[in-house]
């Protein structure tokens, strides 16, 4: 799955951080560069994963068992992943990605509580050596995104999970950034919107994805 043109690049975070602001705030940073740009999310980016995530998120299926929120998560990014994210990389195109598997590590691994064996075991098979070439993480105390996304919109049903479980996907997250530092970028979403687009512009240059602001033509 790895011999592609394109660049995958996935942001993650806990409620509220900002992900679809600086999503994109991204995509119109990629579009100077002339990149052509698929924009999509997970759960969702194809008939059947919005569907899957219609019932990922519904309060009916509140109490739903935490292999199956796995396995469902998974349903859909196969299907995103044969439909959308492989043909764009193939096609030598930016595929902008709101949440992939770190949020799986994150949200059913240290939320649930689930083995990460079994969340890798899925990764590869579902994936193979697949891994977005960047994935930007962005970062705020669980009380400032939930502030913030309370004053957004309802809460679904994993949004009305208890502080302790969003305290756990946020030190998933923080791990998952040291782990993998090449890889994946900490970026500080509790400042000013424009110090978290500096940020990300620095990211963005840093991993190649964009030339470095100090290189452009006028400095």
């Amino acid at each position: 799955m790895g011999n592609y043109n394109g660049k995958f690049i996935t942001l993650e975070g806990i409620e509220g951080v900002g992900k679809t602001t600086n999503r994109d705030f991204i995509r119109s940073v990629l579009e100077t560069t002339g990149n052509a740009i698929v924009e999509t999310r997970e759960p969702g980016g194809t008939p059947l994963g919005e569907a899957l995530r219609e019932l990922l998120l519904h309060h009916r299926h509140a109490g739903m068992c935490a292999d199956a929120e796995l396995l469902m998560m998974f349903a859909a990014r196969a299907e995103h992943l044969d439909k959308v994210i492989l043909p764009a990389l193939h096609a030598g195109k930016v595929v902008l990605c709101d949440r992939f598997t770190e949020a799986t590590y994150a949200y059913q691994g240290g939320g649930r509580g689930l083995n990460d064996k079994k969340i890798a075991e899925l990764e590869t098979w579902v994936q193979g050596d697949l891994r977005p070439d960047l994935t930007i993480i962005l970062d705020a105390p669980v009380a400032t995104g939930r502030q913030r996304a309370g004053a957004r919109s309802a809460p679904d049903r994993i949004e009305k999970e208890e502080n302790d479980f969003f305290e756990r996907v946020r030190h998933t997250y923080l791990e998952l950034a040291r782990h993998y530092p090449n890889r994946i970028a900490l970026v500080d979403a509790s400042v000013a919107l424009d110090k978290v687009h500096d940020q990300i512009v620095h990211v963005l240059a840093e991993h190649g994805i964009i030339d470095s602001p100090d290189n452009s033509p006028d400095k």
